[in-house]
């Protein structure tokens, strides 16, 4: 990192440029070493996490910063629609259709579809679904009933919808494009404790398993928009409607 820094502040100073060490901050994540980073003797600031493309990413290298923080924008934004979700006019899906893409599930296509994942993002659509609905405290209705009346996908399915149309979205796009290399990246070092052993592109590859399909034929089919549909159709079925 050191070397990269040093490289960078040489090549600006030749056009004129300076680094602003006020402006500047470095994040390791996955090591141990402690030896600061440095521009012109002085030492960066270290940072904990930082935002990206309105992604959070920290230290420990997973989403459960982002998650947690995509939530909290959720439960901001619902109430600043509250005369949409109060108007009769507008019907329930299209209140559905502002509610799930724009607000709940805004970015999760590159999070990993665990149980954990779920479970944390389900409280925040039955919230959401019961303020709709104008659903009291009092009132005892069930979550079931809730979702079987807006007619809600399962969450683990509305995830893998998404993600998989991002994926194909990207496998379209050039060999030399860095998101289409990133979804083939292998990390080679050793896994440390406490780490998954899983990641976005092995969860994607067990998908794909539950069709007979292997990566390479997925890579072929988005390459035709009608075949990428059926293959997200097939892997957006619960497991109850499988045959």
């Amino acid at each position: 990192m050191q070397d990269k820094t040093t490289s960078l502040t040489t090549t600006s100073a030749g056009i004129g440029l300076k680094i602003n060490l006020k402006k500047t901050e470095s994040m390791k994540i996955n090591t141990t070493a402690q030896i600061p980073v440095t521009v012109g003797g002085k030492s960066i600031k270290e940072g904990e996490s930082f935002i990206y493309l309105g992604s959070v990413v920290d230290r420990l290298g997973g989403t459960d910063s982002d998650i947690k923080s995509r939530i909290g924008k959720a439960r901001t934004a619902f109430p600043m629609l509250k005369n949409v979700w109060a108007f009769k006019n507008i019907c329930i899906t299209t209140k559905l259709r502002i509610l799930n893409p724009n607000i709940l599930l805004d970015g999760v296509e590159t999070c990993r579809t665990t149980k954990q994942t779920c479970r944390r993002y389900r409280p925040s659509i039955n919230t959401c679904l019961r303020g709709i609905f104008n659903i009291k405290l009092p009132e005892r209705i069930s979550n079931e009933y809730l979702w079987g009346k807006t007619g809600q996908e399962p969450m683990e399915i509305q995830i893998r919808r998404r993600k998989w149309g991002w994926i194909g979205h990207t496998l379209k796009k050039p060999p030399s494009s860095i998101a289409r290399q990133a979804l083939t990246w292998n990390p080679q070092d050793k896994r440390k404790r406490g780490r998954p052993r899983n990641f976005g592109r092995r969860d994607a590859e067990a998908d794909l398993q539950s069709l007979d399909m292997i990566w390479k034929s997925a890579t072929r089919a988005a390459q035709n928009c009608v075949r990428l549909r059926t293959v997200a159709g097939g892997l957006c079925f619960s497991r109850k409607d499988r045959p």
